[in-house]
């Protein structure tokens, strides 16, 4: 299997945000959404993960709480806020959009 493609600029915080429209994961559990959806094409790499984390969070898209991991460990689980939600569907159509876009370009005439 090739190597994991590099996520492009403005994506990361997209991607995490659908992935906690599941519901509240903790990091490591977004990074293995991610893989698991992308059957393993996207890897996000930790600090990458926590950065946009903690800017989603100061932006009020996020909320986290500290409670237990399935292994009894203590994590920090994040879920969308109800500004979170709407920029995720703001974000959603952009990228499909952008996505036609440059589908379309590729495709040529």
């Amino acid at each position: 299997m090739p190597p994991p493609l590099p996520l492009l600029q403005g994506t990361l915080d997209l991607l995490v945000l659908r992935a906690l429209a599941a519901g509240p994961m903790h990091g490591y559990g977004i990074a293995l959404l991610v893989h698991g959806r992308t059957d393993g094409h996207l890897a996000i790499e930790d600090a990458a993960l926590y950065q946009a984390l903690h800017r989603l969070d100061r932006r009020g898209l996020v909320e986290a709480e500290w409670r237990p991991s399935e292994n009894n460990r203590r994590a920090r689980y994040y879920s969308l806020t109800p500004d979170g939600r709407r920029r995720l569907r703001e974000e959603t159509a952009n990228w499909r959009r952008y996505a036609r876009a440059v589908e379309a370009v590729l495709q040529g005439s």
